[in-house]
């Protein structure tokens, strides 16, 4: 059975990368009918935020990637660290060292001096004399000193180290508190990890997860290291571009559909296709198809998704959606009209709402610009109002009011634009926007002849 998980750290906003790495887990999980798990790597207790690890669960819930059993959390494992750390010690496979920062310092300045990299000596390794006083001890692994590491990888295939370029690290430190690469190893192994998937900033921790692994005599997962996201320029993606907190596309209006499709794209890609469903997701990823190389953030390829999947939503469903940005029209008459024009021309549910909001509310002002325009046919705009007044029959879709329009200017042997602008800017307050007929429809003719009567006089006080 495969198991995989997810651990990110409460102490900052989950970004688009970690949601990448969640998904990737997921999927392979639930591929084949195996465990996804999500962990908390909360051992950095002066750091933690609850309100990041709140931020965590938010995201995984509105992107609707479910975990298996409750969340785990690194904080309330320390019995078993310190479990784990007091077997390698009576195994003789851990020391007490005695260094002290000071020893550590002088040790460092000495080898940068030679041209060495800064590493420990292993001067505690066989220690059995009488420990210095005043020290409190940290607890050291003893590391290969031979031979060589190998990291097989899924996606970088295997690399090679030499047993020592690792050092005796340290996995316990002085108050007791267990290391990183010490507790991601004992935690993959206890919960059963068959498969890790992670980021490739992770690949130079595994050599020494893989000498926890060794000495504890556990299986190590099938490793797979996936190149980081760049943005455009090809540089580590920053707040700016892109990097910033899952729950702030929720407010931005993408939907979680069109970000997990986005995200399953940066870095692995199955012949062609673009467009994938969670379930074509599902059949067919494989981690062995990720690509080496980084990936480019592309917000333009985000938005043309984005779009795609608006526009394959139901009217009710955004209609639901538009309510977080305090456009309530649901119950609206024209819903389906309205919804059917504006859909068509939105990146986003937020770009949705105000292309919505353009319609449904009184222009609030006048593009400057567009009024020099529109002004200038006026008394046009004036002859169209009175036309439209005098009109009996009820009107009701968008082809009613383009056939009055169509009358209209036909009687008067006008071309469209000669109307066009100046009606445009009285219902809509600019040049850019929607179908003229489907916004009369959607207001209907009433509210149409008060936005028209507006625009008039504000266009007279212009000329005054």
């Amino acid at each position: 059975m495969v198991v995989t998980r997810f651990a990110p750290s409460p102490t900052g906003y989950l970004h688009i990368g970690g949601l990448r790495t969640a998904l990737l887990n997921y999927l392979w999980a639930r591929k084949n009918g195996g465990k996804f798990y999500l962990r908390i790597e909360d051992t950095d207790l002066k750091r933690n935020s609850q309100e990041a690890m709140e931020a965590i669960l938010q995201a995984f819930e509105w992107v609707g990637l479910d975990y298996d059993g409750e969340v785990v959390y690194q904080s309330k494992r320390f019995d078993l660290y310190k479990q784990y750390v007091q077997q390698l010690l009576d195994e003789g496979k851990a020391y007490y060292c005695y260094m002290s920062k000071e020893e550590l310092d002088a040790l460092r300045a000495q080898q940068m001096e030679r041209g060495e990299r800064a590493r420990y000596d292993g001067r505690y390794r066989d220690f059995d004399g009488t420990p210095p006083e005043g020290i409190d001890p940290v607890v050291r692994i003893k590391a290969p000193q031979d031979g060589t590491i190998v990291v097989q990888d899924g996606v970088k295939g295997d690399i090679s180290i030499s047993a020592d370029e690792v050092d005796d690290f340290i996995i316990a430190r002085a108050d007791g508190t267990p290391t990183y690469n010490f507790v991601v190893a004992v935690d993959d192994a206890t919960m059963g990890l068959t498969d890790v998937i992670r980021g490739d900033d992770h690949l130079y921790n595994t050599p020494k997860q893989l000498v926890v692994y060794e000495a504890l005599g556990f299986t190590p997962p099938k490793f797979y290291h996936v190149p980081m996201i760049n943005n455009e320029q090809g540089k580590k993606l920053s707040k700016r571009d892109g990097a910033t907190d899952v729950m702030d596309y929720k407010s931005m209006g993408y939907l979680p559909e069109a970000l997990l499709n986005f995200l399953v794209r940066l870095g692995w890609s199955y012949g062609d296709q673009e467009i994938f469903s969670l379930e074509e997701m599902l059949e067919k990823f494989n981690p062995k198809d990720l690509n080496k190389s980084p990936s480019s953030y592309n917000l333009d390829k985000l938005n043309w998704l984005n779009s795609h999947y608006i526009k394959n939503c139901s009217n009710d469903q955004l209609a639901k959606m538009l309510e977080a940005f305090d456009i309530y029209i649901f119950s609206h008459d024209k819903k389906e009209i309205l919804l059917d024009e504006s859909k068509e021309r939105s990146k986003t549910i937020k770009e949705l709402a105000q292309n919505v909001y353009m319609i449904v509310t009184d222009p609030e002002e006048f593009d400057k610009k567009a009024v020099k325009k529109a002004r200038k046919n006026a008394d046009i705009l004036k002859e169209f109002k009175a036309y439209l007044g005098q009109i009996e029959q009820k009107l009701h879709l968008p082809s009613d009011y383009h056939q009055v329009i169509e009358t209209f200017l036909n009687k008067n042997d006008l071309g469209f634009g000669k109307l066009g602008q100046p009606l445009r800017v009285a219902l809509l307050g600019q040049m850019a926007g929607p179908g003229l007929d489907v916004v009369m429809s959607t207001i209907g003719k009433d509210q149409t002849l008060k936005r028209i009567d507006t625009a008039v006089e504000f266009f007279e006080r212009q000329e005054g």
